[in-house]
């Protein structure tokens, strides 16, 4: 079953240009000049229940554009889009039960209250049973390990303490879709793995539909085996993660483990040195002259150890954002 289809999204906005200065804002009251934004160009993809997909893009692609059109808080400038059988900016009642949309840069619980009393309202909100609402909450709570949490002031939690705690609150009332932008930025490394954790086991269990943006890759390569890729709004790559590599990046990493009182120098003529550290050194060579470096090198060298990889996802999808798929691949 197909959870979300997006056919020939688009969204435009007006804005206004104001010259700087006193002058500027004079004339501002009598002549504005607006210009079009083009945040969202006519985008099409189908996720299916059950998938988790990344959404990925530099700031400013659309990620955040798309992601309120699928939960009804914008509308659109063109095109249709389906969340579950329901058009989402027509904002039914039916179709907002069953979505939760978490942004990291965003609060949903009071600031000022323990989270316990936000979640009492999202109970009343959502219109949840008292015994289901509770045996929820205590199994979120379990999973997130905050029980002890709940009853201390919002404000008094740390940054990753919050997402947990923005998290139940989005899947007290069980949705089917979740929509997440960014849940981990600026949490710390345990922070982001605690999130990762939860939200792959949460995820494996209940088979909801998640959209992710992140920026990042750590969350995606944890999370994700599909990736969408957005740029100035228009969709650049969707296909699984394994492929992007393969389709976006010409070079791969050798990895060489020196013996000791080798000096290893002259390395560059093999391919870009990317890193040394002591006797470890790492060059980036064209994955078609693997077999060719790594004979020129150990026949040069005493090595004691030697391994390929595939360059950083990160470091592929930065490059692809500021050279384009022509390049990059």
């Amino acid at each position: 079953m197909t959870a979300i289809v997006v056919e020939s999204l688009a969204k435009t906005y007006s804005v206004v240009r104001k010259q700087p200065g006193w002058a500027g804002a004079w004339r501002s009251l009598f002549h504005r000049e607006t210009a079009t934004v083009r945040a969202v160009r006519e985008v099409s993809f189908r996720i299916e229940k059950g998938e988790m997909v990344a959404f990925l893009g530099p700031n400013g692609a659309g990620k955040t554009t798309t992601l309120k059109l699928l939960s009804g808080l914008i509308y659109p400038s063109g095109g249709t889009a389906t969340v579950l059988g329901y058009v989402p900016w027509k904002r039914e009642h039916a179709y907002r039960r069953r979505f939760s949309l978490v942004m990291g840069q965003k609060n949903q619980l009071w600031w000022d209250l323990p989270a316990q009393e936000s979640f009492a309202l999202h109970r009343e909100i959502y219109r949840l049973e008292q015994a289901q609402f509770t045996k929820r909450l205590d199994e979120l709570t379990a999973l997130l390990d905050v029980r002890k949490l709940v009853r201390q002031p919002v404000r008094d939690l740390s940054l990753g303490e919050r997402m947990r705690m923005e998290l139940i609150a989005a899947l007290l009332h069980d949705p089917e879709v979740l929509l997440l932008d960014e849940p981990t930025i600026g949490l710390d490394v345990v922070s982001q793995r605690n999130v990762q954790g939860f939200l792959r086991h949460y995820q494996a269990e209940r088979q909801i539909t998640v959209l992710l943006t992140s920026h990042y890759m750590k969350d995606v390569e944890a999370l994700c085996s599909r990736a969408i890729i957005i740029n100035e709004g228009e969709i650049k790559h969707d296909g699984p993660l394994a492929n992007i590599i393969d389709r976006l990046s010409s070079q791969k990493i050798i990895q060489l483990q020196f013996a000791d009182g080798d000096s290893a120098e002259g390395l560059d003529q093999f391919g870009r040195i990317t890193e040394r550290i002591g006797p470890r050194v790492k060059i980036e060579v064209p994955r078609t002259k693997i077999p060719e470096v790594l004979s020129a090198v150990l026949a040069k060298y005493a090595i004691e150890d030697v391994g390929v990889q595939e360059r950083p996802l990160e470091d592929v999808i930065a490059e692809f954002f500021t050279t384009g798929p022509t390049e990059a691949a």
